[in-house]
């Protein structure tokens, strides 16, 4: 049985170093310019960190260079492939024909990865790819199980399938969306998406032969979120993925925060892991309750499973979970009291219960906070807010821990 690639988002080096110390084996990232994310904080300088931090801990980094691309973008476009041709980046995502040829002439060392946007629903759209230098194809994901099986029994043997497990769902087809350039003048096909059909509306009915006689439909007091999705989940259907034999399986978030990458990746990596050493013990519940403690709107299978789902609309349109959040991150032992220099992301205070989510151990370690330092005047205190970036705390722990770890709040 092969065991698959765990993928996952990068948003910066650091956001990088915590998915690999949580488990994966491969991490994708890109500029704001070209990559779908004009809102992460990467530059060039984080990809190439991160390029040569990855291959020194035996892990690989894909880059996204997969707008569609106006012809002005193309200089850009020219100089990016040089840059990641010559930093011997793993792959490279892209969608757009034109861009795709200028990396086979620019970034000629670098395999070609088939971008999701471009709607890949077939194996004969996959050999057309392969035949134009694809590496690997990252499937449509409103593909089901059947379809995907059938791609993985037709495709070339040597072409590596890719394909999404987790994560939000744009509501138009694998993000090809005009939607938020309507309303906001926010192109998501440049990566600059408002993300509009995350929006509360107001739905009116008019009934043909009553014109001007508006009836509102009302979820709630905020409206409707009648295009906002859940986020898909695959952590049940995870043994037939890997069983089809696909190669790389994809978590989508790279504006999310550390918090989330060390819950989901950590929660993936265990159950992979765990079904291919013993397949029949595989029950996925406990890695699902993990999942649920992230800030997430509804979970659900999309396609995957039916076709005719229509399980997957986000009715209340949040993305909160109220009684988890993320309590800080350890960065290094601290000599005083034997304590840990945390930089806190929420709230911290005595009585606390906070959780230290360990690499590679499903089950998170849980302990009341008893004391709480200064990190600057070592004085006792009773609590700490986060009042600015990169505020610090002096924590006790109860296990040994290490630089990078993550800290979830428990309310």
């Amino acid at each position: 049985m092969k065991k698959p690639e765990l993928l996952a988002p990068a948003g910066s080096f650091e956001k990088a170093k915590t998915a690999f110390l949580y488990g994966a084996d491969a991490v994708y990232m890109g500029t704001s310019k070209l990559s779908l994310r004009s809102r992460v904080d990467t530059d060039n300088e984080d990809i190439s960190k991160t390029i040569k931090y990855a291959h020194s801990i035996n892990k690989k980094v894909y880059a996204a260079l997969n707008i569609y691309a106006r012809d002005d973008m193309y200089d850009e476009i020219i100089k990016q492939a040089k840059m990641l041709n010559e930093l011997k980046v793993d792959g490279i995502i892209s969608s757009d024909g034109g861009v795709i040829e200028t990396l086979k002439e620019y970034a000629p060392d670098i395999d070609i990865h088939i971008s999701t946007q471009t709607n890949v629903v077939g194996y004969n759209s996959c050999k057309f790819w392969y035949k134009n230098g694809a590496k690997r194809i990252v499937l449509a994901r409103e593909l089901n199980k059947k379809e995907i099986d059938t791609i993985m029994k037709n495709k070339p043997d040597d072409l590596e399938i890719e394909i999404f497990i987790h994560g939000a769902i744009c509501y138009s087809y694998s993000g090809r969306c005009h939607l938020s350039d309507f309303l906001a003048s926010r192109c998501g096909n440049l990566g600059d998406c408002a993300q509009s059909c995350r929006w509360a509306y107001n739905v009116y009915l008019e009934e043909k032969n009553n014109p001007g006689n508006l009836m509102p439909v009302e979820q709630d007091e905020n409206g409707t979120y009648i295009l906002s999705s859940k986020d898909l989940c695959l952590i049940k259907e995870l043994p037939e993925i890997i069983e089809m034999g696909i190669d790389s399986l994809k978590i989508e978030g790279r504006l999310k925060t550390e918090y989330y990458l060390a819950t989901v990746i950590n929660s993936y990596r265990n159950a992979i892991d765990d079904y291919i050493l013993n397949p029949k013990k595989y029950e996925y519940e406990k890695y699902l309750k993990e999942l649920e403690k992230t800030k997430t709107r509804g979970l659900t299978t999309f396609y995957f499973n039916d076709k005719n789902n229509k399980d997957f609309q986000e009715y209340e349109g949040k993305q909160y979970n109220p009684d988890y959040e993320f309590g800080g991150k350890i960065l290094c032992r601290d000599e005083h009291q034997n304590g840990y220099l945390i930089e806190i992301r929420n709230r911290l205070q005595l009585g606390d219960t906070l959780e230290i989510l360990v690499p590679n151990k499903l089950e998170p370690i849980s302990f009341t906070i008893n004391d709480l330092w200064d990190a600057d005047t070592y004085e006792p205190i009773d609590h700490v807010n986060p009042g600015k970036e990169g505020q610090k705390v002096i924590l006790n722990l109860p296990i040994p821990a290490q630089e990078g770890w993550i800290l979830r709040r428990k309310k």
